[in-house]
């Protein structure tokens, strides 16, 4: 993983956002929405008020200082991209 990346899954990680690093594709990572906390941080379904996408706009600040961002891969989780 790269640096950036890996600053950011350690960050938001600390933070209590729920990451993990897919099976599938070690280069990234992916927040779940699918664990106890995660409606703490990202909804798919309801749009709380202040979020955009349904992102908590820490996560959003976290990656955006790292020239990242997260996009839906499904309603279960989201995937982290440059």
């Amino acid at each position: 993983m790269k640096r950036n990346y890996r600053t950011a899954f350690n960050a938001l990680k600390k933070m209590g956002v729920p990451v993990f690093i897919h099976r599938d594709d070690e280069k990234r990572f992916d927040i779940s929405a699918e664990e106890i906390n995660s409606s703490d941080w990202v909804s798919y379904w309801e749009l709380p008020k202040g979020w955009d996408c349904g992102v908590h706009p820490k996560i959003e600040e976290v990656l955006s200082k790292l020239g990242l961002h997260a996009e839906w891969m499904n309603p279960g989780h989201l995937r982290v991209y440059e």
